[in-house]
């Protein structure tokens, strides 16, 4: 029964999306990113990833990472620069051993610009974090 399948909190893994220069086209790129910052290997990651607003909807994109070790972090997707004006939603299921944790994570839209950019940790780059 559903009532019966506990799902603990999820703590340590975070999204987070970057902007990183493209070496071969010379543009500034957004790039969404998997970040896990916790000693404990993420085994069979599923990320669904979708932009949304009240008027507009992407298509869903669907990714799998079959191991994300602990302190480590994998890039997500490219993000076109229109899907910055909507809601960019990721929802994140993974195994450590044989509990399950899930957890969505949303960026507002319009929330990912240059003036929103702090320090994200593991990667030392800049960009917008969600916890």
């Amino acid at each position: 029964m559903k009532k019966d399948i506990e799902i603990p909190e999820v703590k340590d893994v975070h999204v987070a999306v970057v902007q990183e220069k493209h070496l071969e086209y010379k543009t500034l790129d957004w790039n969404a990113y998997i970040i896990n910052n916790s000693d404990e290997d993420l085994e069979t990651v599923l990320i669904v990833a979708r932009g949304y607003s009240d008027t507009k909807i992407t298509p869903v994109m669907r990714h799998t990472i079959a191991k994300l070790p602990g302190r480590s972090y994998a890039k997500i997707e490219f993000l076109q620069e229109k899907v910055l004006a909507l809601n960019n939603e990721f929802k994140i299921t993974y195994f450590i051993g044989n509990q399950m944790f899930d957890k969505s994570y949303l960026f507002r839209k319009n929330t990912i610009n240059e003036k929103a950019l702090q320090t994200v940790p593991l990667m030392q780059l800049k960009g917008i974090l969600v916890k």
